[in-house]
């Protein structure tokens, strides 16, 4: 386990001395990773970095209001308006290494824009040890490792976290004094729901995905699970009333892990289950069924794709 105090110390020092006298962005997610990474590079140059919090219409229930307010301290928050964007380069992709290269690179267009605005020269990532593993292994990429586009128009990239496991990365957020909503909060992917949607992203399944997501979020509370969530699948039959329908798919997911390595399913009282899948399908009138996944990690991932 890193030393806390110490690590802190080292990464200010480190992120100051790459950025020097230059502007730097960060990308912020409301994730503890991007929220510690974002936090030790204001304290390292203060108004040099404009943090660019980018709602790609791909983030969680109410994450957008949660950023306003948790970061409102720092005063050059930018918060970007993208969802149309997104979903535009997103039409008629569903290859998932694709989406995540769709997405990596949108979000650079993004920070770019930013970074020509305030004249920055450095891009702050949260990127954590697992990201870099699993995208050197060649099982996903992600958007702020293998996802980035051939040329970044930024002199560098600084990483404060890449070395840590999420376990050490939530002792640095408490080291910090951040906020419990961020400290303990549960990982959430980089492209954001785009990775919980089976197939083509649209604005439909990602509606679906956000208001699953919450409500295994809210019901799972108890189990204190590494990760919950819910994903989009794809459709089926069902019934609504006296209506046959072909409604989607919901799969939901809570696993338990140390650092998101490897990771099993946890056993979910049939009680909670039953609960999960009323809220699910009688808050969406296009949810047909509800599915639980008990597949350990390995053979499958944690997130779908």
């Amino acid at each position: 386990m890193v030393e806390t105090e110490a690590f802190i110390d080292e990464a200010i020092a480190e992120i100051r001395e790459a950025i020097g006298d230059a502007n730097a962005v960060i990308a912020l997610s409301g994730g503890v990773d991007s929220s510690v990474a974002a936090t030790l590079a204001y304290e390292a140059v203060g108004d040099q970095l404009t943090p660019v919090y980018v709602d790609t219409g791909l983030m969680r229930k109410g994450e957008t209001d949660e950023i306003r307010e948790t970061f409102s301290f720092m005063e050059s928050l930018r918060v970007i308006e993208a969802q149309e964007r997104f979903f535009d380069r997103l039409a008629g992709v569903t290859d998932p290494e694709e989406k995540r290269h769709v997405i990596g690179e949108g979000f650079i267009d993004e920070f770019e824009t930013v970074a020509r605005d305030v004249d920055a020269d450095y891009l702050v990532q949260g990127t954590i040890y697992p990201d870099r593993i699993e995208s050197e292994g060649n099982i996903k990429s992600h958007h702020n490792v293998g996802g980035l586009p051939e040329a970044v128009d930024f002199e560098g990239i600084v990483e404060p976290v890449r070395d840590l496991y999420k376990d050490e990365v939530r002792e640095v957020a408490r080291e910090l004094g951040l906020e419990e909503i961020i400290s303990e909060r549960m990982p959430f992917p980089g492209p954001g729901l785009a990775v919980r949607i089976v197939g083509e992203v649209t604005p439909e399944k990602a509606a679906v995905a956000r208001e699953a997501t919450y409500v295994v979020e809210e019901e799972l509370e108890e189990y204190d699970p590494w990760q919950a969530f819910a994903a989009v699948l794809g459709k089926a039959t069902g019934v609504k009333g006296d209506n046959r329908v072909h409604g989607w798919v919901v799969a939901v997911r809570s696993v338990e892990s140390r650092d998101g390595m490897t990771a099993r399913a946890q056993e979910l009282d049939w009680s909670t289950l039953q609960r999960i899948q009323s809220r699910i399908t009688g808050q969406n009138d296009n949810v047909a069924r509800v599915v639980y996944d008990v597949t350990h990690k390995p053979p499958a991932t944690i997130e779908y794709e």
